[in-house]
């Protein structure tokens, strides 16, 4: 049982992380509900609302959640890397939502349509509020998991992965808009953090050598005289 605990620590920040994102978000949620600043770009007058991207669009829960179990198994490197860059992406969001409560009115106020599809859009819109939006997570995160795919000395072999990984990073980013989820501001700022974070991730090896000295001093042995 020790040596169980010890071989997977590394899953007790994610569950402290985890247990404070969604404490957090559920405040947000229940807090902001009418007094917000409006999201809103031209381009999002000249997106169809599409139903059918509601699919991508829950897929990513999976997609966040597979990626993460794949290298929290296979790789502590990579996956320290995909948390970083995901929790720090995720707590920048809560932070604006906090201090800049936001929130969107491009929701149809009567479905188009008479389908499954439009029927699980219902569902996503009852179970999710038009409020606290930007940067989109759902962005945000989907490019995290694919960046960490694609770095991964893991996969580098695997094509079909890589490649499925890239559909399902564009349709989830597609879905957001179509489904009228997010304002396409909501997306680009996503981009633009992402990009902001991949450079401080993996282009710079001073947080992983950061995690490694962290982990060669709980190693450490003391002495004894």
């Amino acid at each position: 049982m020790k040596n169980m605990l010890s071989k997977y620590k590394h899953a007790i920040p994610l569950l402290i992380y985890g247990i404070i994102y969604m404490a957090w978000f559920g405040h947000l949620e229940k807090t902001v509900t009418s007094h917000y600043r409006i999201i809103h770009v031209a381009l999002d007058d000249h997106i169809p609302f599409c139903e059918i991207f509601v699919i991508p669009y829950m897929l990513w829960f999976a997609y966040v959640a597979v990626v993460v179990m794949y290298f929290f198994f296979r790789d502590k490197d990579d996956y320290f890397r995909t948390c970083t860059f995901l929790f720090t992406g995720m707590t920048v969001f809560l932070l604006v939502s906090t201090l800049w409560p936001n929130g969107h009115h491009l929701r149809p106020y009567v479905m188009p349509r008479d389908n499954v599809f439009t029927h699980l859009v219902a569902a996503l819109y009852k179970a999710d509020t038009p409020t606290n939006l930007w940067p989109s997570i759902h962005v945000y995160n989907s490019i995290g998991c694919h960046i960490a795919v694609m770095k991964s000395r893991h996969l580098q072999n695997h094509k079909g992965i890589r490649i499925g990984s890239f559909i399902l990073c564009i349709s989830i980013i597609m879905s957001t808009m179509f489904i009228k989820q997010h304002s396409a501001f909501d997306v680009l700022t996503a981009f633009i953090m992402a990009t902001v974070m991949y450079g401080v991730v993996y282009r710079s090896d001073m947080l992983l050598h950061f995690y490694h000295s962290l982990q060669n001093r709980h190693k450490r042995k003391p002495e004894i005289s």
